[in-house]
């Protein structure tokens, strides 16, 4: 699985290179990831893990804290090797690669619905929300590959936050480490089994 994502990601890689204005000391955006920014991501998924620990303890009571309570030792290895393996690759692919790729697209097919005298505000228009929208469908549909319905609805709503995250601060070091914070909380409440092999024929 990793394989097919990382080399997925190097073809993105590869495909971006032919975009000449892309200034990838700001694409990767250390500065973004500040109190600032990270305030809003760490109230946002403070908020999700009680739901998802929620979720897991009536829905997958038997795996409830499964890692923490059964398997310790590997929470540092996940902590430290999520981020590089799976939330920096995916971003990569669904934020940086879709919206750089596919971002004018849904902005010409979306121009008559906006108003161009418009005010200019720091809100989202209907150009960017369609962006958003577009990104969570497919990175939700591409979790589809676990035959489950956890991976894919979870996914799409991780997806929504993680689009819109990159959008207002275009930094691939913040949504990949909101990305990580996520993932983490998942396979620490005990269903991150949804999210690998392990998921699939449930």
């Amino acid at each position: 699985m990793f394989g097919f994502l990382w080399a997925a990601t190097f073809y993105c890689f590869l495909l971006m290179l032919r975009l000449r204005d892309i200034d990838w000391k700001k694409e990767i955006g250390l500065s973004a990831v500040n109190w600032g920014n990270m305030r809003p991501v760490l109230i946002r998924w403070f908020i999700a893990t009680i739901l998802i620990l929620a979720f897991t303890f009536f829905y997958e009571p038997d795996r409830f804290l499964y890692i923490p309570l059964e398997a310790p030792g590997i929470i540092p290895f996940l902590i430290l090797a999520y981020p590089v393996l799976s939330a920096l690759p995916q971003e990569f692919i669904f934020c940086s690669f879709f919206m750089r790729r596919y971002g004018p697209f849904i902005k010409r097919w979306s121009k008559p619905h906006t108003d161009e005298n418009a005010v200019e505000s720091k809100a989202f228009g209907f150009d960017e929300w369609m962006k958003i929208i577009a990104s969570a469908i497919v990175f939700g549909y591409a979790h589809m590959l676990f035959l489950n319905w956890v991976a894919p609805v979870f996914s799409f709503m991780g997806g929504l936050i993680f689009a819109h995250t990159y959008l207002k601060t275009r930094s691939l070091a913040l949504v990949t480490l909101e990305h990580s914070l996520y993932g983490n909380s998942i396979f620490l409440a005990g269903i991150g089994y949804y999210f690998y092999s392990g998921g699939i024929g449930q």
